[in-house]
């Protein structure tokens, strides 16, 4: 029994850093029905920027962490503004196109620096004695992350029900052309939101890389391999992120512990989530929480 709940932990820390990733996928969906695949090169931006300031700056992680958010936050809305914003009102798939031509642009910039071929890992500042409870474990690194991230989802979340900008991007993810007879700006919510998901991406990368360590690789694919929670939750759904988050991180951890290695199965845990991500979308697929519209022609 300690050993399921340890897989539980293990789960609910993967899944809510999972549940953190598909934030920057939703929030721009959610404003402009576009998906973002250079998403992941923003992730591991964060965390090196992060680093960068760290280490070869000197400043104190926490800092940086902050820090790292309001770069990568302008960085994001200066890639909305100079790529993307001139392709509003065009098809869909031509913006698609041009977020996969931007993740190679980033994978060459990366690839450049330091960063690109060499692993990093940060300076500890936290205890190494894992914390106990009934001989389930969880380090000092995963219960921050997970803190951390159930505020910034808590967080986002608010800013969506309450603030008025939040309403804003409601509004024009289900209208563009009835939020702009009312007077919203689309391109300044447009902006917004890639500058919202960039914040978002960099929380996810530093907490990422604070547990597995830095490598561009691993970083810039989990961009990728996060693409499934935001499929099962719903594409525009903040509460679909966390959720289909959590049971993602769970099924791989589950899959792992139980599963490979046995009746001679091998890599389960990259696989099962996959199996059961097509399963579930024949009986919903708009996902979990995925809101199905009708267009009247």
């Amino acid at each position: 029994m300690t050993y399921f709940f340890q897989l539980v932990v293990s789960g609910i820390v993967v899944g809510s850093i999972y549940a953190l990733s598909a934030l920057g996928f939703v929030l721009i969906y959610k404003s402009s029905r576009v998906l973002n695949i250079a998403h992941g090169q923003i992730i591991a931006a964060g965390a090196f920027i992060t680093y960068a300031l760290t280490v070869w700056a000197g400043i104190p992680i926490y800092i940086s962490f902050v820090l790292s958010m309001i770069i990568t936050f302008f960085l994001a809305m200066s890639v909305e503004r100079i790529f993307l914003r001139r392709l509003i009102g065009e098809p869909i798939i031509s913006v698609i196109m041009v977020t996969i031509g931007l993740m190679s642009i980033l994978d060459g910039l990366i690839y450049l620096t330091p960063f690109g071929a060499e692993n990093f890992s940060f300076p500890k500042f936290l205890p190494n004695t894992p914390i106990l409870f009934g001989g389930v474990s969880i380090s000092w690194t995963q219960l921050v992350g997970v803190i951390i991230t159930i505020l910034m989802i808590i967080g986002f979340s608010w800013f969506f029900k309450k603030s008025t900008m939040g309403i804003s991007m409601r509004a024009v993810s289900d209208d563009q052309l009835a939020s702009m007879s009312v007077g919203i700006s689309v391109p300044k919510v447009f902006g917004l939101a890639w500058a919202t998901a960039g914040l978002s991406a960099a929380a996810a990368g530093t907490i990422l890389g604070n547990i597995t360590g830095l490598n561009f690789d691993t970083l810039h694919a989990f961009g990728i391999i996060v693409f499934p929670v935001v499929i099962l939750g719903g594409l525009d759904s903040v509460l679909g992120a966390v959720v289909a988050g959590i049971i993602m991180g769970l099924i791989q951890q589950f899959a792992k512990g139980y599963l490979d290695g046995n009746f001679g199965l091998y890599g389960t845990g990259q696989v099962l989530p996959y199996i059961i991500l097509l399963v579930i979308l024949l009986f919903k697929p708009h996902g979990l929480f995925g809101i199905h519209e009708i267009e009247r022609v």
